[in-house]
């Protein structure tokens, strides 16, 4: 007759493993948080203290001390701990919110009321002083213009010069590149406009002005973003895929080209997205290089140019109606760069490496 052999154990049953302890119900830090809430309020009530500020703050310290306390006393220390690390990310994520939501709020409520289709539509040509008509119009396309010849400009040199860092880069110069980028990262924007204003005055004389020149300043502020993002993607493409296109005889270039950069794309779009939000809004180096126009100037190279933040730094220098034209222009540049990074990320989606068929 056969003999039974004893079954293993299971993890509900081995020491040591807390599978099997108790679980909180979901609707515990909901309740906990209200717990806390009503807490605090009466505790402040009857302290004379009783603020928004205040309220929330003493029901983020009870509400940690109460859920840590019930989880540990039902799930056991693991689950406690876990608890506790939740809601610390959770308030530092809350806190981290706090300027960014203030931030929005206060542009949108201050320029919402100035931003119309005649405020979009026109320029500031013939408006003076404290006249309530003229708009930014000029403004936003050459907003756009000199991003798009930053663009042009700095964004082969910074994928070729991340291609070289990672696929060729070795030795003493690549070191150099290296060290050159993260100088590069660092600088304040207007010393990229100060070499602008020097590289232009030294070819064309000290009367050149066009929005080239502001397109040059802003590319040198765009260059080790566009570098270091796209460095880091390319690294992020595994090896084995490179090895697969050469073992089928593919060329390094094309390799390169078709395999490494198709893969990382969505991360490289990301990157060149993050370097124009970073340039976008550049007051100082403008300033300097193009000034202010009151009309649209479609010539990149001859001129004076408009841009939303110079427009919007002496609109506010001007005060009064000016003030409201600063708040709309600062608002319409929050939407162009939403409206970019949408666009980016559907670039992105559509060009990316499909996974599933």
């Amino acid at each position: 007759m056969a003999t039974s052999t004893p079954l293993e154990p299971t993890l509900a049953t081995q020491p040591g493993v807390l599978t099997s302890r108790p679980r909180l119900p979901r609707w515990a830090p909901y309740a906990t948080l209200g717990f806390a809430a009503i807490l605090s309020g009466a505790i402040l009530a009857l302290s004379g203290a009783l603020s928004a500020t205040a309220l929330v703050a003493l029901s983020v310290v009870i509400y940690a001390v109460a859920i840590t306390v019930w989880s540990l006393r039902v799930e056991g220390s693991r689950y406690a701990a876990d608890r506790t690390a939740t809601t610390v990310v959770t308030v530092a994520f809350g806190l981290a919110l706090i300027p960014l939501v203030s931030l929005l709020w206060t542009v949108i409520d201050n320029g919402a009321r100035v931003v119309t289709f005649t405020f979009l539509n026109t320029n500031m040509v013939g408006v003076y002083g404290e006249m309530t008509a003229g708009g930014i119009f000029h403004a936003i396309w050459g907003t756009i213009l000199v991003t798009l010849a930053a663009t042009v400009i700095s964004v082969p040199i910074g994928i070729l010069t991340a291609i070289y860092l990672v696929e060729y880069g070795r030795g003493a110069l690549a070191r150099g590149v290296t060290f050159f980028v993260d100088v590069m990262t660092g600088i304040p924007s207007i010393v990229a406009g100060l070499f602008a204003f020097s590289l232009f005055t030294l070819l064309f004389g000290p009367a050149y002005r066009a929005g080239i020149m502001g397109a040059t300043a802003l590319a040198v502020l765009m260059t080790p973003v566009v570098i270091r993002s796209v460095e880091e993607m390319l690294r992020l493409v595994p090896n084995e895929l490179r090895e697969a296109s050469y073992a089928l005889g593919v060329s390094k270039a094309r390799t390169i080209f078709k395999v490494v950069l198709r893969t990382a794309i969505g991360g490289i779009v990301t990157g060149v997205m993050l370097a124009i939000a970073r340039v976008i809004g550049e007051t100082a180096p403008l300033l300097l290089t193009i000034g202010l126009a009151a009309d649209v100037n479609w010539d990149l190279f001859d001129g004076r140019i408009a841009t939303l933040p110079v427009f919007a730094y002496r609109q506010y220098q001007q005060g009064g109606i000016g003030v409201d034209r600063a708040w709309g222009a600062a608002l319409t540049l929050i939407v162009i760069v939403m409206l970019l990074n949408i666009i980016a990320r559907l670039i992105a989606k559509y060009y990316a490496p499909k996974t599933a068929r």
